[in-house]
């Protein structure tokens, strides 16, 4: 979970194990270990982690590393069994979280602090976890889209519906006074076909985004609202994200792709249109709309993968990076700096200065010229890489069980890639 953009889950969600703080601490736990903590803390670093940690007898670490390997039911089940404690014990637990007020002069600072800043004259909060939840409520419902984008409809952050995302940022960007140039509800077109397959009015809608800044929890405020099976939801998704336009929305399409890019003829969905409309209105690369060019591109210097690079390395820089790895966390971004002879650093610092490949490519030229042989015969070898032993041959097999498909030709790491890319964003 990314924690720069969301809060964790409320402290009183009992959606984990049944234990105040534990749902919490799971996305707090797992953002710790993608890096997307930001100013959370997480373990010895929290007073709540620490006392349910030792509650249930296990350590910060242990906990961290089955939050990455379970999900949320098969991790309640492994927790309730390392602390083998009963419903009376959980119970009494959770009822002194509930009730536990500030008890030093610093948390009763806080408290006042954050109700005076987004309560004022509230008097029915007193606990710990309300002045947590507070907190996160008021840092976080508030969303800017005058500094950012919404995200993309293909988006399924929220009960794995696609635009339920993009339409909860509008929908708090709204009531912040901040929507910009974006509409929302019955404005929108695309609002309105969300609203009537979910079967809920804008305006409920746009309260529980607004009271429900966490991905997961309004996703479960959306299934307790509407009775769609996963079937339906299935065909709605894809027709969302392949919906083209007809015979009356055909003239507007094309007249709006010219506008935002005429040279790009591939774009045939409103989707693809809207996910370029906003790269483009805000100057970003943003790889959880849309995959990174493929790393057999050759279009920058003649070099595979360089193009995908510059990429992630945009992405990188707009905290748009989604599940891809950039620079020193990917061992093909490590090879490729390696042959250009440039750090990861200075190759990020060359991205924020020069903004089109051209001027990327001139860079290189100029400080770290290659000969046509030498890129000829790094192309060759970076097609050709594939898994050395036994331990890159099991983990290419987890990746493509992973993406669920059977494919025995896949025995490259560039193909591996490309066939990831086309299947993580293919609906």
């Amino acid at each position: 979970m990314d924690l720069r953009r969301q809060p964790p889950r409320r402290p009183t969600n009992l959606g984990v194990a049944g234990i105040v703080g534990a749902a919490r601490m799971t996305d707090k736990a797992r953002a710790y270990n993608a890096e997307t903590l930001d100013d959370f803390v997480y373990g010895k670093e929290s007073g709540l982690d620490m006392r349910i940690l030792k509650f249930l007898g296990i350590s910060a670490d242990d906990f961290a590393e089955a939050a990455d390997e379970n999900d949320d039911a098969s991790l309640s089940k492994w927790m309730l069994a390392q602390g083998n404690k009963s419903s009376d014990e959980i119970d009494e637990f959770n009822r002194k979280e509930l009730e536990r007020i500030p008890a030093d002069r610093k948390h009763k600072r806080m408290l006042e602090e954050r109700l005076a800043k987004y309560a004022p004259g509230r008097t029915d909060i007193t606990t710990v976890l309300q002045s947590i939840e507070l907190d996160d409520w008021g840092c976080y419902w508030q969303v800017d889209l005058s500094e950012r984008p919404p995200r993309s409809a293909r988006s399924r952050d929220i009960a794995g519906i696609c635009g339920i995302a993009r339409m909860a940022d509008k929908a708090r960007a709204d009531r912040a006074g901040k929507i910009g140039d974006y509409v929302f509800g019955d404005t929108s077109g695309q609002d309105v076909r969300i609203l009537e397959f979910l079967g809920v009015s804008a305006d409920a809608f746009q309260d529980a985004a607004v009271n429900n800044p966490n991905d997961i929890e309004i996703g479960e405020w959306i299934q307790e609202n509407t009775d769609k099976t996963q079937d339906e939801i299935d065909e709605y998704n894809q027709a969302m994200v392949n919906r083209g336009p007809d015979e009356t929305t055909r003239e507007r399409f094309e007249a709006r792709r010219q506008e935002v890019a005429p040279s790009r003829t591939d774009i045939n969905t409103w989707v693809a249109l809207q996910d370029l409309d906003d790269e483009q209105s805000y100057g970003i690369v943003d790889l959880q709309r849309r995959a990174p060019r493929s790393p057999y591109n050759t279009d920058v210097n003649g070099m595979v993968h360089l193009a995908r690079l510059i990429d992630k390395g945009r992405a990188f820089i707009g905290n748009t990076l989604g599940e891809y790895f950039y620079a020193e966390d990917s061992g093909i971004d490590r090879a490729t700096l390696g042959f250009l002879g440039v750090s990861p650093a200075d190759f990020t610092d060359a991205l924020k200065k020069y903004t089109t490949d051209a001027e990327i490519q001139a860079w290189l030229k100029e400080n770290h010229q290659k000969t046509e042989q030498e890129i000829q015969e790094f192309n060759k070898k970076m097609i050709g890489m594939g898994p050395e032993n036994e331990r890159y041959k099991a983990m290419m097999a987890k990746m493509l069980r992973k993406l669920g498909t059977d494919r025995t030709d896949i025995n490259t790491w560039f193909a591996m890639m490309d066939l990831d890319d086309e299947i993580t964003f293919a609906l």
